[in-house]
């Protein structure tokens, strides 16, 4: 630990953890063993950092949230085992619906990603370069977000979807599917994705099968969930579809759209 920083003495700092120079560390943070923390890096009141984490210079975690509501009370920042927080990111505390901002374990966020109060970031997810979150966004595990993508607020984000660079997302993204263009729009699954995490080409089929008739074979996304409710059999698949679905009050993206 250099001596040129600001370490709180009543902040609790695992084993082997590294400290750059001119780095400032709250009382009230906890600290994993094995992780790495550059210089100029900001680590506030609140802050809950898992072990084997890399945070880059610029950093800012657990400033309080950047919400004209928030009225002092007591939230945290939660950031998983094995998650690199690159140059520049800044992580907000949570307000007091959800009392904390969570990331997940083994989660890469690029320089520059603004995560906001109250939002969930799973397990293994990548949010590249600019990417903003806003407050009270869910985002599911195996989740891509490349750069300069906007995530308004209360959005959820399904569990092994990709959303390409450049995206303004207002309304929930079903897990498993690629979303781009303007209006945000389905444009397939994400089949190379979920291949690499070990599903299976019958599961990818399912999957597939049953967003054509969701988005494509059907005129509207009700007549789509009625024929995968009624022909389609049980699985893991059709269930999560569907119960993203159903709970997705804010609405999902929408079908292929034609120019």
């Amino acid at each position: 630990m250099s001596a040129l920083n600001s370490v709180h003495p009543d902040a609790k700092i695992g084993a082997n953890v590294e400290i750059g120079p001119f780095t400032f560390i709250g009382a009230d943070v906890v600290i994993g063993e094995g992780t790495w923390i550059g210089p100029n890096v900001t680590i506030m009141d609140g802050a809950r950092i898992g072990k084997n984490c890399r945070i880059f210079p610029g950093a800012v975690i657990s400033a309080i949230p950047q919400d004209l509501k928030f009225a002092g009370e007591y939230t945290t920042v939660e950031v998983g085992d094995n998650t690199t927080i690159r140059e520049c990111c800044t992580l907000n505390r949570g307000t007091k619906d959800r009392n904390t901002t969570k990331v997940g374990s083994n989660c890469l966020l690029m320089a520059y990603v603004h995560l906001a109060h109250d939002a969930f970031v799973g397990d293994n997810c990548v949010i590249a370069n600019s990417a903003n979150i806003a407050g009270h966004v869910t985002v599911g595990n195996w989740v891509v977000i490349e750069g300069v993508v906007a995530v308004q607020q209360f959005v959820e984000i399904g569990d092994h979807s990709f959303i390409a660079g450049g995206s303004l997302v207002r309304k929930n993204v079903p897990p498993f599917v690629k979303v781009a263009r303007e209006p945000l729009s389905y444009i397939g699954v994400n089949s190379i994705g979920l291949r690499r995490r070990g599903y299976s080409d019958e599961q990818v089929t399912r999957i597939e099968d049953i967003y054509r008739a969701l988005f494509i074979h059907n005129d509207t996304l009700t007549q789509g969930i009625k024929q995968v409710v009624e022909t389609f059999p049980d699985s893991d698949e059709k269930n999560t579809i569907l119960s993203f679905i159903y709970r997705s009050d804010k609405g999902i993206v929408k079908g292929p759209q034609t120019t």
